[in-house]
Parts: C-alpha cells; sequence; structure tokens
C-alpha cells in the first residue's frame, strides 16, 4: 500500500540511483520520481518504460507504464494539470478494463438522479399530497438524490483521473467520506420505509407526528457514527487512492446487513399480517376481502427495489479470477444505478394519487371556453327575457 513512509524512502533511493548513474550525452531529461515509479535519466525525444507497480488496484505488474521526453529535453507535461505527466493507463489488462462497466454506472445514475429530481419537484409542488407515507417517500428520495450525484461526481473527478487518484489530495478524500455516509443513508431510509409500513399495518393507534419524527432523525443521524468511524480509521493509516479501496468497510458492512436483514423481518411479518387480513375479509360468507388489504397486498409485491433486498447478493461477489465475475459486475451495475429510478416509477409515477393530481392540473391549466358556451347562455337569456314580456302584456 502507498503511504508517505514508502513515498519518502523510494525517493531517497531513486534519487541516489539517479545521481550514481552518468545520464546520456547530449540533451536529456533528469531522472525524477513520481511517487509511483522511479525514471532514470532519459535521452531527449525518447521514451522510457518501467513495469507496472503492483501496490495500485486493477494495475498488472507483468505490463508496462511509460514516461515520455520532449524534444527540447523535458518531461512530456499534461495538457490539463500542465505537470510532468507518467501515463500508466496501459497498466491495466483489456479483460480487466471496467469503462464499460463505470459508463454503465454513469448512465444508470444519471437516470435515477432526473426521475428522482423530477419526483421531488411534483411531490413538492402538490402540497395536498403530504402526509407521513409522502413524507417517507421524499426523504428516501432525496437520499438517492444525493448518493447519485455523488457517485457521478466521484467517477468523473477521480475514478477517470489516474494523476488524482495517485496524489489523493484532500477534497477527494472528503468526497469519499461523503460519498460513505450518502450510501449509508440510503440503507437507513430503506429501514425507515419498512418500519414506518410495518408499524402503521400492525400498530393500530399510533402517533404518526412522533413515528416521523424518530424516522427523521433516525434515517439522517443513524449512518453519522459508521460514517465517520471509518473516515477517521482511513485518516488515521493515510491510505492512498483517495480511499478508494472497496475492502476496507468494516464499519459499513456491519450496519448495512443489519438494515437488509430487519427489512427482510419486516416484509415476512407486513405479509403474514396482510394474509390474516385477506383471510378475515373473505371468511364470512364469501366475502371478498376487502379493497384496502388488496392494494396493500400489491404495494408488498412492489417492497424489493424499496427496502434494499436485492442487497443480499452482495456478500456473493465473485473474485475477478472467477468466470462469471464479468456478467456479475454488469447485472450489479444496473441494478444499483438503476434502483432510485425504479423507486421513483413505483411510488411516483405509478402513484394514484400523484397521477389524479397531475391530472386535475393538467385540466386547469388547457381549460378553453368553449364557443357555443355564450351562445347558449345568450338565448336563454333572451328567451327568459321575452317570457317575461309575455307575462307582463297579460
Amino acid at each position: 500500500m502507498d503511504d508517505p513512509v514508502r513515498i519518502a524512502r523510494e525517493r531517497v533511493e531513486c534519487e541516489a540511483r539517479n545521481n550514481a548513474t552518468a545520464p546520456p550525452p547530449g540533451l536529456y531529461c533528469e531522472g525524477t520520481y513520481d511517487t509511483w515509479l522511479c525514471w532514470p535519466h532519459t535521452p531527449a525525444d525518447t521514451t522510457t518504460f518501467a513495469p507496472c507497480p503492483g501496490f495500485v488496484p486493477g494495475f498488472s505488474t507483468d505490463l508496462f507504464a511509460h514516461k515520455i521526453c520532449t524534444a527540447n529535453g523535458t518531461w512530456w507535461q499534461h495538457p490539463l494539470s500542465g505537470r510532468p505527466w507518467s501515463n500508466y493507463t496501459t497498466c491495466v489488462k483489456p479483460e480487466d478494463d471496467v469503462s464499460d462497466i463505470v459508463a454503465l454506472y454513469e448512465t444508470g445514475y444519471s437516470l435515477s438522479l432526473v426521475a428522482l429530481l423530477l419526483s421531488l419537484g411534483i411531490l413538492f409542488y402538490f402540497k395536498s399530497l403530504r402526509c407521513a407515507r409522502i413524507t417517507v417517500h421524499m426523504n428516501l428520495f432525496a437520499s438517492f438524490a444525493l448518493n447519485n450525484a455523488l457517485w457521478l461526481a466521484w467517477y468523473g473527478l477521480v475514478v477517470r483521473s489516474p494523476d488524482t487518484l495517485r496524489e489523493s489530495p484532500l477534497w477527494c478524500r472528503l468526497l469519499n467520506a461523503v460519498l460513505q455516509y450518502a450510501l449509508l443513508t440510503n440503507y437507513t431510509w430503506m429501514l425507515c420505509e419498512g418500519l414506518y409500513l410495518h408499524t402503521v399495518l400492525v400498530s393500530a393507534f399510533v402517533s404518526e407526528r412522533r413515528l416521523l419524527r424518530g424516522l427523521l432523525a433516525a434515517g439522517w443521524l443513524l449512518p453519522l457514527p459508521s460514517a465517520v468511524a471509518h473516515a477517521v480509521r482511513r485518516a488515521v493509516a493515510q491510505e492512498p487512492f483517495c480511499w478508494a479501496d472497496e475492502g476496507a468497510r468494516a464499519e459499513l458492512a456491519a450496519l448495512v446487513c443489519i438494515v437488509v436483514l430487519l427489512n427482510v423481518a419486516f416484509l415476512c411479518n407486513i405479509v403474514r399480517v396482510l394474509c390474516t387480513k385477506l383471510r378475515a375479509g373473505g371468511g364470512a360468507g364469501g366475502a371478498r376481502p376487502s379493497a384496502t388489504a388488496l392494494h396493500a397486498l400489491r404495494a408488498t409485491c412492489l417492497l424489493a427495489p424499496l427496502l434494499g433486498l436485492q442487497y443480499l447478493l452482495t456478500p456473493f461477489r465473485p473474485p475477478r479470477s472467477a468466470g462469471w465475475w464479468l456478467a456479475y459486475e454488469y447485472v450489479s451495475a444496473v441494478t444499483t444505478s438503476l434502483q432510485g429510478l425504479c423507486v421513483a416509477v413505483l411510488y411516483c409515477f405509478c402513484n394514484g394519487e400523484v397521477l389524479a393530481q397531475l391530472r386535475r392540473r393538467w385540466r386547469v391549466l388547457t381549460f378553453r371556453p368553449r364557443a357555443n358556451s355564450t351562445t347558449n347562455t345568450t338565448v336563454s337569456f333572451v328567451r327568459s327575457a321575452g317570457a317575461g314580456a309575455g307575462e307582463e302584456k297579460v
């Protein structure tokens, strides 16, 4: 792993090695250390190669990085950063290239973000829809929107920038810390959704206002201890690469497992209660189950994306050497990045109350008085006036 002690040691070793080596005749680029590899003195207008570092995740030591010495005896500078640049893009084998998967994540998160923001706009606009259930949905949408926006920033600013990963500046580590918090809020708000639905169905008398306050506190504050502990541990350990190592998330995994298992328990009990009510509704004289119970049962069938039950498959992620690793990554990219879109469609765009409000608003916006409305009114008025005149003559 990369750390300041290793960098300082290898820098000293690199300088000693280059000082002990006679430079090539003529114009040349002076040997340098870029925090990953030591580059020797290189003649002008040539390219030097070195084996890829093995401590960088995803790099293969069988491949070579390279650095270009320009014709004027200076190391080639990247046009965006304006600083000397070493090319490590060749250190990833084609079969290990995950750029297509990253692009799939970016596409899915973008679609989900647009749908979530549109859903939040609709629910904010129609104040008549406000209730405890819709408020819980809105907070879940906000959590997903925050998470999706941060993932898009992470992919665009960090994953696609090897220099940023290598230098690991403070802002990218802070971005990672906030991203982990946002990711945890997704899980806690899924837990709040499950807890709210379970409480409303199981407890006949419950103060929704008090329940909503507790859910708001739990949804946004419960992830803080795990996220802070995770960030502090990585900061103390001085972990490199903007803390991008996915294997060091023990503090986060515990909370995620608890949330998913609790939601499984909630879902099982919700199904049990609904089945009991359905049997009770259809038992007397062959009466049909109540519409409310049937509606609740249909809604329960859509709870999987809302409660995050697809994350039960996460522990079964195969190693990169497995034959079905790539298929798993594609399926995971689709299900994870499009979950926000799925939730927005099911619980906003397909919500009967929301659709009724939209139709009502559309009728108001598109209302135009008909041309024959004024004519009919005038004729009626004339006839009434004529009848009144006849009565006066009599």
